[in-house]
């Protein structure tokens, strides 16, 4: 008889949502940039051409337009949230993805924690994967925490350290992650994260370096990455 993996010791992959569990191609990050660059416009008094040059230093300086804003601008998160992430058309936009969801269950879970690990607040990841019909496969989810007066986000230490925290797991080599940014995911393989892996669209052009140790297009490709964490 094989000895099932006590919760002490399983693998924890940890998964991006945004433009990783549903590809770029339905645009969303695009309405996003756009409300960005809306509420800068309305907050900071702005032109257009101003506020999608500041937005995207504050994104570029600090891994989120909303850090920018908090420190420079005293400006409210949570307001902000409601004004961009909850104001996307997500139900309209994403729908269950059958493909997904198959992926997801052909992971061995008595092997492996899965959790959800985002830069946007908690309501935008509910909302995702409502609309993409996976809750019941997740068992938590690290967010930039809006409410908290200094935001940590990745590709800060500090916020891989809280998704250790988070999903109760204390070593690296435990620890697994896909994600579509390079920077999150070289951030996460310069912390020590055993596996990171690059999820390229795609229509996305192949980057010259590894951003971590993998590159994929699909995630069934994972299976040929580390099969010994999917059923047979």
């Amino acid at each position: 008889m094989t000895a099932t993996t006590t919760e002490d010791e399983k693998i924890v992959f940890f998964f991006d949502i945004d433009n990783c569990l549903y590809p770029r191609s339905y645009k969303i990050h695009d309405i996003m940039a756009k409300l960005i660059d809306d509420y800068f416009m309305e907050k900071l008094d702005l032109d257009f051409e101003e506020a999608r040059i500041l937005h995207q230093q504050y994104y570029k300086d600090y891994g989120l337009a909303i850090e920018g804003l908090v420190r420079h601008h005293e400006i409210d998160p949570i307001e902000y949230n409601s004004k961009v992430d909850d104001a996307l058309p997500i139900a309209d936009i994403l729908k269950p993805d059958p493909e997904l969801h198959r992926f997801l269950r052909s992971i061995d879970r008595s092997k492996v924690k899965l959790w959800l690990f985002t830069n946007a607040y908690k309501t935008h990841a509910s909302r995702v994967i409502k609309a993409l019909d996976i809750e019941d496969q997740f068992d938590g989810v690290t967010f930039c925490d809006y409410s908290e007066p200094i935001l940590i986000c990745k590709p800060k230490p500090e916020m891989f350290e809280r998704a250790m925290r988070d999903a109760d797991v204390t070593s690296k080599d435990k620890c697994y992650f896909v994600d579509d940014s390079f920077v999150n995911i070289k951030g996460a393989m310069q912390f020590g994260w055993k596996v990171t892996i690059q999820y390229l669209d795609p229509l996305d052009a192949t980057p010259p370096n590894l951003a971590g140790h993998y590159e994929i297009r699909k995630f069934d490709e994972i299976k040929k990455i580390v099969p010994d964490i999917f059923l047979n």
